[in-house]
């Protein structure tokens, strides 16, 4: 059976710009079907070319990503609700691999923040503490 992708998914898949799992949908079409392989070989051709075509040229320049700082005010949940529907269309149906990843590691920093400014707290609380308890307690 043909595999039906467009130049554009396939471009796409060059760049590493799509969702999980159509990569691998596509990946494991190249595998069975020598034809796609061809179409994809004419693909790389036409880039290498110097061929680019509007959509391309977006992907390449990430110029529909949200700036990192826009991801950790969602995170923060400070942005307006226009934002915020736009940045979850952009990570959850879109699908973008470069703005989910960078969302994960603004995840991680954050936790990380977090348990270190409460360990922070309770060494003053402890230390401001310490000389009004009396072992009697």
């Amino acid at each position: 059976m043909p595999s039906n992708f467009s130049s554009v998914e396939l471009e796409g898949y060059l760049e590493e710009a799509l969702p999980r799992e159509q990569m691998v949908e596509i990946e494991n079409a190249l595998r069975a079907d020598p034809v796609l392989g061809e179409r994809l070989a004419e693909v790389v051709s036409k880039i290498d070319a110097g061929v680019h075509a509007l959509g391309s040229i977006w992907r390449q320049n990430r110029l529909s990503c949200p700036s990192r700082e826009k991801l950790g005010s969602y995170l923060l949940k400070v942005l307006d609700p226009g934002e915020v529907d736009y940045i979850e269309f952009h990570l959850k149906t879109i699908g973008c691999r470069y703005c989910n990843a960078s969302l994960g590691d603004l995840s991680h920093q954050h936790a990380a923040a977090d348990a270190e400014a409460r360990e922070s707290r309770r060494t003053k609380y402890f230390q401001s503490s310490a000389g009004y308890l009396s072992a009697d307690d």
